[in-house]
């Protein structure tokens, strides 16, 4: 209940600084232009606080949170006094108009860049793209253990979360790609992972795993949690014990123990396995046995019995990106490129049907990856709202109309032609984007919908 609780209450939280953000631009820009405010008002609905300014606008805060708007003096929406008729909207020139309009937007813009700018201030958390293992496409391209990925394709790579933002684009462009890396020996290599081999209609959301790489900070330590009653290990190891080798071979996590016994058992061999048990050095041999699996519909597989603890620790960051003040500002302006570029490519890919449709998210998944990265911290909380609020951004400026893109669709139109759209086509846009915007939030509550379900059957 407490994470419910609390991807609502971030999702509050992310949702009323993007929101006041954007409707500031365009009331800031509005007041520039002569234009009279009405209201300024974050949230729908009935107002909970309200007041007046000394020019008449009405600032509220309603009940319904998932948005906001700016309500301004507009022939279209009602008579206004022959007095007031200069500061009508409707009245500007369009530039004006595009001005307020566009304002919106780019003040979600500016946002990201100063959040980023907090973010590397403060420093960001991380971990380093470092491999703690490799099988498959991955082993194949000769990928090992301890290689930390550097660059890929022409992207540097900080981190994993870049290693991973830009092997998942990769993997959808279906191109086998170059990716350089620096071995656990200290030297440099280039290695060409074959991301054109992915078997057609791949889960794009597990690009990663597909590929056969798992990331340093994934390995599960191979601290023994319990010992199965009756197993090869029962009488012989302890909860508490820690696997360094089986056959000889180094153990990193559970992941190393299961491929080593899978080896033995179709083997027909035991091996010695060495432990540490508080501090002390044992070794033991042991043979795999053929065990049921207990999840039904797996069947058997070759095991000690050994499973780790019922909650893992996962290791700490081991990566900070940390700028000054003033080295920061350039930092968050490359950042902020970066999401730009790979919030384009992700549309450009989904509207050409490259990309899955699953990949769009709604306010259930927002809300929970509001709640993870405000329990990561400040720094991965600012970044989740930078990122929001690019997206945020990039939504309104497409040109759909009721959004702020399809206004200025509208006024460029304006300008091309010498004179404002028909009021009966300006309706006909109104409904196509209407019909537009609830399919696409219809398509995001089902992938929400979707994906809980999925965490609840497995």
């Amino acid at each position: 209940m407490s994470d419910v609780l609390g991807s609502i209450w971030w999702m509050i939280v992310a949702l009323g600084v993007l929101v006041t953000f954007h409707e500031f631009g365009h009331y800031w820009v509005a007041r520039r232009c002569g234009v009279k405010v009405l209201r300024f008002s974050v949230g729908f609905g009935k107002p909970l606080w309200s007041r007046r300014d000394r020019n008449g606008t009405e600032f509220a805060v309603a009940a319904i949170p998932l948005g906001g708007y700016v309500k301004m003096l507009d022939e279209a929406e009602g008579d206004v006094p022959a007095a007031q008729l200069d500061q009508a909207f409707n009245r500007k020139s369009v530039w004006q108009r595009i001005a307020v309009v566009a304002a919106g937007p780019l003040a979600n813009i500016l946002l990201c860049v100063i959040l980023l700018w907090a973010m590397f201030v403060i420093g960001k958390q991380d971990y380093s793209a470092t491999l703690g293992s490799a099988s498959g496409l991955a082993a194949d391209a000769g990928f090992q253990r301890g290689d930390r990925i550097i660059r890929v394709g022409d992207r540097a790579i900080d981190t994993w979360t870049d290693a991973s933002i830009a092997l998942t684009k990769a993997a959808i462009d279906g191109a086998d790609l170059p990716v350089d890396v620096e071995t656990a020996a200290g030297g440099t290599a280039t290695r060409t992972l074959p991301l054109s081999r992915l078997p057609a209609g791949f889960d794009q959301e597990n690009v990663i795993g597909l590929s056969g790489l798992v990331w340093q900070h994934w390995v599960t330590p191979a601290v023994i949690g319990k010992v199965a009653p009756g197993s090869a290990a029962d009488g012989v190891l302890e909860a508490g014990d820690t696997v360094t080798a089986v056959d000889g071979q180094r153990v990193y996590g559970f992941a190393d123990i299961a491929r080593q016994v899978d080896v033995l058992g179709k083997q027909g061999s035991g091996a010695m396995v060495e432990v540490d048990r508080k501090g002390q050095r044992l070794a033991f041999e042991l043979t795999p046995r053929w065990t049921k699996h207990p999840d039904a519909g797996k069947g058997h597989y070759w095991a000690l019995g050994l499973a780790p603890p019922d909650e893992v620790r996962m290791p700490g960051y081991d990566t900070r990106l940390h700028f000054g003040p003033l080295a920061a500002v350039p930092a968050a302006l490359r950042e902020t490129g970066k999401l730009t570029s790979d919030s384009l490519g992700m549309i450009r890919r989904m509207l050409t049907g490259e990309a899955s449709l699953k990949n769009v998210s709604g306010p259930i998944t927002i809300a929970q990856v509001a709640n993870v990265s405000a329990k990561r911290g400040v720094d991965w909380f600012l970044w989740f709202l930078a990122a929001m609020s690019l997206s945020l951004a990039i939504i309104n400026l497409l040109p759909i109309p009721v959004l702020d893109g399809g206004h200025l669709l509208y006024y460029l139109i304006e300008l091309v032609k010498g004179s404002p759209l028909s009021e009966r086509h300006m309706v006909a846009g109104q409904y196509v984007g209407l019909a537009a915007l609830a399919g696409l939030m219809g398509l995001a509550f089902y992938n929400d919908i979707l994906r809980l379900m999925t965490r609840l059957v497995t």
